[in-house]
């Protein structure tokens, strides 16, 4: 049994041989424009709004570096994948640590508010676990402040917040499409957003900053006499990513989606009366699907439940350490006491399209009876 885990066949192996063999270009082409027509016909929003770039962490740096200055501070929780604030960091910016909500796991307002500065610019919030939890408090709460938004959506692709999809609406959503997200593109991201101003700087900079490079690459041509007016990157997607994504995204409605939802509806059910656990709080108007599975285990009893499942072949993980704690982003000299109470009882479970209802009512047994 995986965690986690791709799952892939020959549909997408066929793709990938095509551009192999037949496409011959291996690089940023047609290909990926195609997988951005893809997307953004999924999300239902126009095709100029999706820009896929090689990982999601590097959707979130340009997202950043495209609407902050150097020394600018950005506010994010401190419970997220250390990707989240390497990409802050990496654009110059500010990283501030915020607290979550007890319930959701998603960024504390009232946290927020307090950290403000002169410096505060931005706000990126974290749909942790597929959450995306208040997003219309979230938005207010940015207009209040005159911030900017950036979701980190890595674990949301297909979650729904209002009935919309996330991605559809939103000032930039980022999303990643690695190895184990609902879709994978083998390695890959994409950043959405209707900001014409953003789209145009993100399209230059992941591909070094030559202006137009993505227009003449869709028309299977090169940039040959051409001006570069800032920083840019090698982050542009690969033809061979796109066509693995373009194959994972035909699936999702049909296979992934429906297969994540029946796996945790079925965790939470048999999990929901123990007392010794607390899962995460899913608003009424939200939809996900499940990227990770935590759940925590109360009175101080997470490592022992985790040394038995893993002792009965159960892989688990605990998502995150908080990164207020990590040396580079203070060392934990500022104190977030519900974050790190929260980081000593999560575990997460297994959960993947490969894992069968039976391999849950028994990781479930196990879980009940050893918390008894």
């Amino acid at each position: 049994m995986r965690l986690s885990k791709s799952i892939l066949n020959n549909l997408e192996a066929e793709a990938v041989n095509k551009i192999l063999l037949e496409d011959g270009y291996l690089g940023m082409g047609i290909e990926v424009g195609n997988f951005e027509q893809d997307l953004a016909d999924y999300l239902g929003i126009p095709n100029n709004n999706v820009v896929c770039v090689n990982t999601g962490t590097s959707a979130l740096h340009l997202a950043v570096e495209t609407i902050l200055e150097s020394g600018d501070e950005i506010l994010v929780p401190s419970l997220t994948f250390l990707s989240s604030y390497q990409a802050i960091s990496a654009a110059r910016a500010v990283p501030i640590s915020c607290e979550v909500y007890d319930d959701t796991l998603t960024i504390d307002l009232e946290d927020a508010a307090s950290r403000i500065t002169n410096k505060t610019k931005a706000i990126m919030c974290v749909h942790y676990a597929s959450n995306p939890a208040r997003l219309n408090e979230l938005y207010a709460f940015a207009k209040k402040y005159n911030l900017r938004i950036i979701e980190d959506a890595a674990h949301a692709f297909g979650c729904k917040k209002n009935n919309k999809k996330i991605g559809s609406i939103g000032d930039i959503i980022c999303f990643s499409f690695d190895g184990i997200k609902n879709i994978t593109s083998g390695e890959g991201g994409a950043i959405v957003t209707s900001d014409q101003k953003v789209l145009n700087i993100v399209k230059d900079t992941r591909l070094l900053a030559i202006e137009k490079d993505s227009d003449k690459r869709y028309a299977g041509q090169r940039s040959w006499d051409f001006d570069v007016k800032r920083q840019g990157y090698r982050y542009h997607m690969s033809n061979i990513f796109a066509a693995i994504g373009r194959v994972q995204l035909s699936k999702f409605e049909k296979d992934f989606a429906p297969k994540r939802k029946l796996l945790a509806k079925k965790y939470f059910e048999l999990l929901k009366e123990n007392k010794n656990i607390k899962l995460q709080v899913i608003e009424d108007d939200v939809e996900i699907v499940p990227h990770i599975m935590p759940i925590r285990i109360l009175n101080e009893k997470r490592d022992d439940l985790k040394s038995e499942l893993e002792q009965h072949g159960i892989p688990t993980g605990i998502h995150y350490k908080p990164n207020h704690l990590l040396s580079y982003y203070g060392e934990g000299k500022i104190k977030l006491p519900i974050t790190e109470k929260i980081y000593s009882e999560l575990i997460t479970l297994p959960i993947h399209p490969e894992i069968t209802i039976e391999q849950v009512v028994n990781i479930c047994k196990l879980i009940n009876t050893h918390l008894k």
